[in-house]
């Protein structure tokens, strides 16, 4: 029997709550496949562990994560810490101390929710976002100097090298060859940012050469905006930078019903470090505590973490028993549905526990 160890760290707002139900998932699927277990360490760090001690993690935390399997992530962020304190101080940290450089996001429109877009249903929506996870945008170089006075600067510096670009182009172009319709789409701002998006350009051109089964195409990413909501069929795979990934699969989410049901797999493809896998959904103090998170997205990134421990079989029983929930109409608040985060979490483990009995 493989035994896995999983680093949970559920962290803030209504992290908490959709760990916990993910992690009963994970537990009734230990049980139903009888291959494997999990070994839990859940880890306390996040806004409240900064109030108490003035940073979000302790400095030996990646010491402490490393030698895990995968790391189980919440949510982070609060109202009374800045955002780029806990972002800095926690879920980067972890990204970039990991090389998790490839950031991927699927989205499809799951049965029984309700997509904005007039005549797009299940099976018309099918993307895999493929973000740049390191560098770029929030590479964090940049400062600011005269700081309060009229003349006061800041510079936020984007930072495009060749190998990060090409590793992940390249993954991108791989995993499109790993669909169906083998369709990758490469998304930058070539046409005003003509040093950093323009190398992005040649390098896909480059590594195109060598999946002449692909198709690809490129767009700017205003324009890919709009390709979105009013041809959606005509997309697959798609690949952009940090920021511009961060906000398409934001937007790709709402398309497909709800960021609610929205994960994302934070990899390291060469398995140096565990990678981290993590709903999109955010903190979401408005709702916290009262019992009507969307653990969707988190059972859904959790089939993201058995596909990478080699759990394919566990990782489809799961997505089956959601989608076979969803379609039911058991549902949270935010997808047009009634039930509270226990209910739906307690049909998905009856739905794992009677598949195919």
């Amino acid at each position: 029997m493989n035994t896995y160890k999983i680093a949970a760290i559920p962290a803030d707002g209504i992290g908490p709550e959709v760990i916990s139900a993910g992690l009963r998932v994970l537990e009734a699927l230990a049980a139903r496949e009888g291959s494997f277990r999990f070994e839990v360490e859940s880890f306390d760090w996040g806004s409240d562990y900064y109030k108490a001690r003035g940073e979000m993690m302790p400095a030996d935390g990646l010491d402490r994560l490393q030698p895990f399997d995968a790391i189980y992530f919440g949510a982070v962020g609060a109202p009374d810490v800045p955002d780029h304190i806990t972002l800095w101080g926690l879920r980067l940290p972890i990204c970039q101390g990991f090389d998790q450089y490839a950031n991927v996001r699927p989205t499809r429109i799951l049965p029984g929710i309700k997509a904005p877009l007039a005549d797009v249903g299940p099976g018309d929506l099918d993307w895999v976002i493929v973000r740049e996870n390191s560098e770029g945008e929030y590479s964090g170089a940049g400062g600011r100097v005269h700081r309060g006075l009229p003349e006061e600067v800041a510079t936020e510096v984007s930072v495009f090298t060749r190998v990060g670009v090409e590793r992940i182009i390249r993954y991108a172009f791989k995993l499109a060859q790993s669909r169906p319709r083998r369709l990758l789409t490469v998304v930058t701002k070539s046409n005003a940012q003509r040093h950093g998006m323009v190398m992005w350009d040649e390098i896909a051109a480059e590594v195109a050469e060598d999946f002449p089964d692909v198709a690809w195409d490129k767009m700017l990413v205003d324009a890919m905006t709009t390709r979105m909501v009013l041809k959606p069929r005509s997309l697959d795979t798609i690949v952009a930078t940090n920021l511009h990934a961060d906000v398409l699969s934001d937007l790709a989410g709402a398309l497909a019903g709800s960021l609610g049901v929205a994960p994302t797999a934070n990899i390291d493809p060469e398995r140096r470090y565990p990678s981290m896998f993590e709903p999109i959904h955010g903190s979401a103090f408005d709702i916290t505590g009262k019992g009507i998170a969307n653990p969707v997205a988190s059972f859904w990134t959790a089939a993201q973490m058995l596909e990478h421990l080699g759990e394919d079989a566990a990782a489809a029983r799961l997505m089956e028993a959601v989608e076979q929930v969803c379609e039911a109409g058991v549902m949270t608040p935010d997808v047009g549905g009634t039930a509270t985060t226990d209910e739906v979490t307690d049909a998905v483990v009856n739905a794992i526990r009677g598949k195919n009995d």
